[in-house]
């Protein structure tokens, strides 16, 4: 079954390059491209019909132009565009729902904190059953330095981490990169470790060791699935969010995880996602993962 990509436009250079992005990808999997504008229009009375005639028929330009340019660039992609009459958060959430991947554009480090915490982008990013990528229009416009890695985040024990690798891994291989594992560690208070863990980080020669051992274990099958990548493995002292965006300069992806939470009150993703989100230089893809 062929993979779809789907993809939220509304016009904006921003969702433009997100489109973009995502049609290279689309390209480099075989797979399916589907560009989404959502307008959430209403029955209205006759009378007040006509009024919204422009804004209708701006968002069915917004769905020609954004189809057409991306079959101008990509004539061999298989890609489909629909207009639907919901709102942005609701509709991209059900589309999400069989999609390998969803894309978003974002508008830059100052306008995406009010973006995310405006709620449309959070909720999104944070509700989404699939990989979320968020791609910023300035990165695809003036485009960064790139050194062909993809960096993932490394967080955790090997079956808590499976979803974060596997996508980190299946992007690498798909556009023939390096992959950059990273792993962040800081020594907390004696008290949040417990007596088994401590004893085991001592047995393994210190904490740092015993973070290299997770990894490793970690990593072992998505190795083993794709040998054709190249791992780098960096194990280093600090806050995951800083440890993260250094690496990520110039990279091609930074990919990062998101815990699958029910929160009684609003949705969160994570402190080191939304850093990711806020601060790195190239597009972010936040992967769910059960706990």
């Amino acid at each position: 079954m062929t993979e779809t990509l789907v993809v939220g436009i509304d016009g904006s250079p921003e969702s433009l390059a997100a489109a973009d992005w995502a049609a290279q990808e689309a390209v480099r999997r075989h797979a399916h491209l589907h560009l989404v504008h959502a307008w959430p229009w209403q029955h209205l009375t006759e009378s007040r019909t006509l009024d919204r005639q422009p804004e209708a028929d701006r968002a069915e330009r917004v769905v020609r132009e954004a189809e057409a340019e991306v079959t101008g660039r990509y004539p061999d992609l298989p890609v489909s565009a629909s207009l639907v009459p919901e709102a942005a958060v609701p509709a991209l959430l059900r589309l999400a729902e069989g999609a390998e991947m969803l894309v978003i554009g974002t508008r830059g480090h100052g306008a995406l904190r009010d973006f995310l915490l405006g709620s449309s982008g959070q909720q999104i990013i944070a509700a989404a059953p699939c990989p979320v990528v968020s791609v910023r229009g300035s990165y695809a416009v003036a485009g960064s330095p790139r050194n062909g890695e993809i960096v993932v985040g490394h967080q955790d024990d090997a079956d808590e981490s499976r979803a974060v690798l596997g996508f980190a891994f299946e992007v690498a291989a798909a556009r023939r990169a390096t992959l950059r594992v990273v792993r962040a560690w800081s020594l907390p208070p004696v008290y949040a470790y417990s007596p088994g863990s401590m004893w085991l980080a001592e047995q393994l020669g210190g904490v740092e060791p015993y973070e290299k051992v997770a990894m490793e274990q970690a990593l072992e099958p998505w190795r083993e699935k794709f040998p054709e990548v190249p791992v780098i493995e960096q194990v280093r002292t600090g806050s995951a969010g800083q440890v993260l965006l250094s690496a990520a300069a110039g990279a091609e992806l930074l990919v990062v995880g998101r815990r699958i939470r029910h929160c009684p009150v609003g949705t969160r993703i994570g402190s080191v996602a939304l850093a990711a989100l806020h601060h790195a230089p190239c597009p972010v893809a936040v992967v769910p993962h059960a706990h």
